[in-house]
């Protein structure tokens, strides 16, 4: 996996270190990974994309090799904000003062929260199967809490949720996965994400949930309140057998968020890059590279 790629692991802020791999040449492409992955999960698309940008996946803090730096009672650390300017000053050091991102799941929160915070330094945000969170968090019903059970049960104090899943990580692991598209993981990957669900990236985990629910709503009713929005163009991909796709009429509840937004379905589950890595990269091939899709 990741042929013609480098490993790096750069402080980015006192402490904190991110790991990604690098490679390619070209404008500069962030991919950003969900939970409980890491920037593995992009190895089928990363290659390619790397023909003509410069991609850098990264681990984001708290999960695969970077730091699991320590939580605090307001959840401040492991907030969409601490873990976006991380990504920002990743991009930073590598020479990258504008790029664009593309973030799945969790790395599409974190993506999301970075091109608020940091609207200069993104040139255009692709985020994968994913709704708001501010709009899932503040439409809640049942289908939701049914389907997304976990964003509930990780955000149940400490240490519940660490100790039930800490008892057996690989069954937790297989379990969540197996609904979701299991069967498309490459077992070198899945070796991976398995290897990296250690205890301290369990107890990160949970804060980023809990972050969700307390820290960042904040944050993002801020914004609402301000009527911030996205500037740099947005595109919005999503799989039409995942509950996000039937859910949710994606490119509407985007542009609550953005002026600029198209979307695709994808005949596949939730974790694109993997269950339809083709349809996947020429969606993302024809958005950063300015074609028509």
């Amino acid at each position: 996996m990741f042929q013609g790629f480098k490993k790096a692991r750069i402080e980015v802020q006192k402490d904190v270190f991110i790991s990604c791999r690098i490679g390619g040449q070209g404008p500069p492409l962030l991919l950003v990974h969900g939970y409980p992955q890491t920037h593995v999960m992009w190895h089928k698309v990363a290659p390619a994309l790397s023909e003509k940008f410069t991609v850098v996946a990264s681990d984001l803090r708290g999960y695969g090799d970077s730091s699991t730096p320590p939580s605090d009672p307001e959840h401040l650390t492991y907030s969409k904000r601490a873990m976006a300017l991380d990504q920002r000053l990743l991009m930073e050091h590598l020479g990258f003062a504008q790029f664009s991102i593309a973030g799945h799941d969790r790395g599409g929160r974190v993506a999301h929260r970075l091109v608020l915070d940091h609207p200069g330094a993104v040139q255009k945000l692709a985020v994968l199967d994913i709704a708001p969170t501010h709009n899932m968090y503040s439409r809640t019903d049942f289908s939701f809490a049914r389907s997304y059970y976990h964003w509930f049960f990780l955000i149940q104090p400490y240490d519940l949720p660490e100790r039930l899943i800490g008892a057996d990580p690989e069954f937790y692991l297989t379990k969540k996965f197996k609904p979701w598209g299991r069967s498309s993981f490459d077992p070198m990957a899945m070796k991976e994400y398995i290897r990296c669900f250690d205890a301290d990236t369990i107890h990160a985990s949970c804060e980023d949930y809990r972050s969700s629910a307390s820290v960042d709503l904040q944050h993002d009713e801020e914004d609402l309140r301000k009527g911030s929005k996205i500037k740099c163009p947005v595109l919005a991909l999503w799989g039409q057998k995942g509950f996000v796709g039937q859910a949710y009429n994606l490119v509407r509840e985007w542009e609550q968020w953005a002026d600029n937004v198209h979307g695709y379905a994808m005949s596949c589950g939730h974790y694109l890059p993997e269950e339809a890595p083709g349809d996947t990269l020429k969606y993302l091939m024809g958005f950063f590279d300015g074609e028509t899709i």
